[in-house]
């Protein structure tokens, strides 16, 4: 049976947080709300004011309530507040059913996501705030999830995830062009009058200069291994990433299996036309440079100390040994929608690889 707590922490006190009831914990970065078995962890850039509760006919306005500054406090110095709000909620609620509803961008979700993987106990879920929003873009009605009416009566799937060495991803983890792109955009985001879409293009200039393509050796499960300069390499449990990268349309978060693009070494002609076409899930279309291989498990080794995107996260590697993790979450999700590709089973993959 759920309980109404919530578990904040604070600079003063180490070790264990300390038990509220129907309790509103604000840091500088994350606002945690937790009633019964339901936690709303916010992020930093969404705007509170926009975040509102209806129970039983009564409105909960979420901020302000109670400010906690969770710097070098129990939960650590690391900056993943949900992430470890999420560990220590779930192991203060033991057997009892928690589910976290992840208030923001990919970043947030993918806090949680590693949070709580590992007990069974615990179901995520997203409610939108940030620019992307990509993992629940595999759903019919991405929308839906701004309800949380909706959410609070939901249905709930096992998802899969995606392990990269110590790091879990729920939707794309990636590395190459891509990944130095996306990982660079906040460096020039911090330039005098930069915009949002300037950094990008900066980026993409910035990283178009230092070379398009890497050397890796990618060794898949079945024993095959792909060596030499690539572009970009995705592996996939989702189907968009960046904000507007479609590779895969069919993709499937559930099936236990991972759907790997690898991109060859194109050059400053080529570039536009291949990656427009991967953006949009045309990769049929270059057979000679984009590949698609289905697998459980593979390895990236790389020449040098390389920017993997994992959730959108930045996590750097010279090795990345990477594996499926079926059924590794519980998700839920608004009641009616689907997140199946059209024309598409879950599982329906365990046939092609299976010996």
């Amino acid at each position: 049976m759920a309980r109404s707590t919530c578990w904040t922490a604070s600079p003063e006190r180490s070790g264990r947080p300390s038990r509220r009831r129907s309790l509103i914990a604000t840091s500088y970065t994350r606002s945690v709300f937790q009633l019964g078995e339901h936690v709303f962890l916010l992020e930093d850039q969404a705007d509170d004011r926009a975040y509102r509760l209806t129970v039983d006919g009564e409105t909960v306005p979420l901020p302000d309530i109670l400010w906690l500054d969770l710097y070098g406090g129990a939960l650590g110095e690391t900056g993943d507040y949900a992430l470890l709000y999420a560990r220590t909620a779930n192991a203060a609620e033991g057997e009892d059913d928690l589910r976290v509803y992840a208030c923001g961008g990919d970043g947030t979700l993918n806090e949680v996501v590693n949070g709580v993987v590992g007990c069974p106990n615990a179901a995520v879920t997203h409610y939108p705030g940030g620019s992307g929003n990509d993992a629940i873009k595999i759903f019919d009605d991405p929308a839906a999830f701004t309800s949380i009416e909706r959410l609070l009566s939901a249905e709930e799937a096992p998802f899969d995830l995606i392990r990269c060495n110590d790091s879990y991803a729920l939707n794309v983890l990636s590395i190459g062009f891509d990944a130095r792109v996306g990982t660079d955009i906040a460096r020039f985001k911090r330039l005098p009058l930069v915009t949002g879409k300037g950094a990008y293009v900066l980026s993409i200039l910035s990283n178009m200069v230092h070379g398009l393509s890497a050397d890796y050796t990618v060794t898949l499960d079945s024993g095959e291994v792909l060596s030499g300069q690539k572009t970009m390499i995705c592996i996939c449990n989702g189907r968009w990433y960046g904000g507007s990268f479609n590779p895969l349309q069919d993709s499937e978060p559930d099936d236990g299996i991972l759907d790997v693009l690898v991109v060859e070494k194109v050059s400053l002609l080529q570039v536009a036309s291949v990656i427009g076409d991967y953006q949009k899930a045309r990769y049929a279309e270059h057979p000679d440079l984009i590949r698609r291989y289905p697998c459980r498990s593979l390895r990236i080794e790389c020449a040098e100390r390389s920017v993997v995107n994992v959730d959108g996260e930045a996590v750097y590697t010279t090795d990345a040994k990477i594996e499926v993790v079926p059924h590794a979450i519980r998700f839920f999700y608004p009641k009616g929608l689907t997140y199946h590709a059209k024309n598409s089973q879950s599982g329906h993959k365990f046939a092609e690889i299976t010996p």
